[in-house]
C-alpha cells in the first residue's frame, strides 16, 4: 500500500492521484508488486475539498482507498493511522509520501528493489537543498547538528517518504507515546535498513502545510520527545549562575569592607532581567516535559475516524509470494 497523508490539498490531489496510480500500474506490469496493491489516502479534517475529491476519484478508480479523520490530528497522527490501517489489512510493505509529490515518485521502484534485497526500512533522502531557501537550508542543517548533539539519531535531509515492511510495522506497534515524531521512532526499530536518494521538485500548487511555526513545533516536538538533555542543561546553567551569584556576593563584602562600595542601579537591574529570564525560560522548559507527561498519561485516542472507503482490494502493496521465495523474503 502506498499511504499518502492530505491537508488541504484539492489543487494538487488529482494529479497526485493520476501520478501515483500511473505509476503502480507500471510496477504491476512488471510484477514488483501485487494486482492487490492500492493507493490509501488520509484525510487529516481538511477543510476545502479534498474529502469530496477522493469519493469521486475512489468510484472511477480500483487503486484509491481513502480515509476520513474526525478531525485535523496533525501530519504525524494522519500518517500513522494509514500505516496501521495497512498493518491491518496485512500488508507486505507499505509506502508512505506526501500529497503534493514534491518527493520524487521513481524511488518507489528502488524501494521495492531494496525491500526484496532484504531491507526493513528504506529512507528517502534529499542529494539536497538547493531548492529550499537560505533560511529553511540553513535552519535544516542546524536542527540535524543540534539533535545529533543532544544524541538524537535521524536521518539528514530525511522527511517521511520510505518504505516500511510488514516487520518494521509491527515493531513500530509497540511505540505508544502520544507525542509523536516518526522521523525519530523508526531509526530506534532497529531494523536492516537502505537509503535512497533522489532531487526534491517544486511544489506545483498549493501552499506548504509545514510553514515556519509548524516547523519549529516539529522541532522542538523531536527535541522534548527523545531527550532530556535540555533539562540538565537548565541545571547546568542553574549551578553556573549560583557560583557566578556567590563570586558576586564575595566581591559585594569585600567592597563594603574596603569602602569602594558604590551603589549601581544599571548593575543591579540587568542582573534582576538576567537572572528573571532565565528563570522564567526553565520554568517554561520544564512545563514543557510535565505537559507532554500529562498528555501520555490521558492516553487520548492519537486520531478518530469519521469515514472509510474500500473500493480497492483488501490486500494492499503486496510482493508476489513466488518473488518474495526467490529474494529470501517470508
Amino acid at each position: 500500500m502506498i499511504v499518502v497523508p492530505c491537508y488541504n490539498e484539492e489543487e494538487v490531489l488529482s494529479s497526485t492521484i493520476e501520478a501515483l496510480s500511473d505509476e503502480l500500474d507500471r510496477l504491476m506490469e512488471d510484477e514488483l508488486v501485487s494486482r492487490r496493491s492500492c493507493l490509501l489516502f488520509v484525510d487529516d479534517g481538511s477543510r476545502d475539498s479534498t474529502w469530496q475529491l477522493l469519493e469521486q476519484h475512489a468510484r472511477s478508480n480500483r487503486l484509491v482507498t481513502a480515509v476520513k479523520l474526525a478531525r485535523n490530528a496533525g501530519h504525524q497522527n494522519a500518517l500513522l493511522c494509514g500505516l496501521q490501517r495497512a498493518g491491518e489489512r496485512g500488508a507486505d510493505c507499505v509506502i508512505s509520501i506526501d500529497a503534493d509529490l514534491q518527493d520524487d515518485i521513481r524511488v518507489i521502484r528502488s524501494f521495492i528493489t531494496l525491500y526484496r534485497d532484504g531491507c526493513d526500512i528504506v529512507y528517502g533522502v534529499r542529494e539536497d537543498r538547493e531548492s529550499d531557501s537560505w533560511f529553511k537550508r540553513t535552519s535544516a542543517v542546524g536542527f540535524y547538528r543540534v539533535m545529533a548533539r543532544l544524541g538524537v539519531k535521524l536521518e539528514h535531509n530525511h522527511a517521511d517518504c520510505r518504505l516500511l515492511s510488514r516487520r518494521a510495522l509491527e515493531h513500530l506497534k509497540q511505540f505508544r507515546e502520544v507525542n509523536l515524531f516518526l522521523r525519530g521512532l523508526i531509526p530506534l526499530l532497529g531494523l536492516p535498513a537502505a537509503r535512497v536518494y533522489y532531487s526534491r521538485k517544486p511544489r506545483t500548487a498549493g501552499t506548504s502545510k509545514y510553514p515556519l511555526g509548524r516547523m519549529l513545533s516539529l522541532a522542538f516536538e523531536g527535541v522534548t520527545s527523545f531527550t532530556a538533555k535540555p533539562i540538565r542543561f537548565v541545571t547546568g546553567a542553574g549551578f553556573v549562575l549560583f557560583v557566578c551569584s556567590l563570586l558576586a556576593g564575595l566581591y559585594t563584602v569585600i567592597s563594603k569592607w574596603s569602602g569602594t562600595a558604590v551603589s549601581g542601579w544599571t548593575s543591579l537591574m540587568l542582573s534582576l532581567w538576567f537572572i528573571g529570564g532565565v528563570q522564567l525560560l526553565a520554568v517554561g522548559l520544564i512545563g514543557e516535559y510535565v505537559g507532554k507527561i500529562y498528555s501520555e498519561v490521558k492516553q487520548r485516542p492519537r486520531y478518530l475516524i469519521e469515514k472509510e472507503l474500500d473500493t480497492a482490494s483488501e490486500m494492499p502493496l503486496s510482493v508476489p509470494a513466488s518473488r518474495l521465495t526467490d529474494a529470501g523474503i517470508s
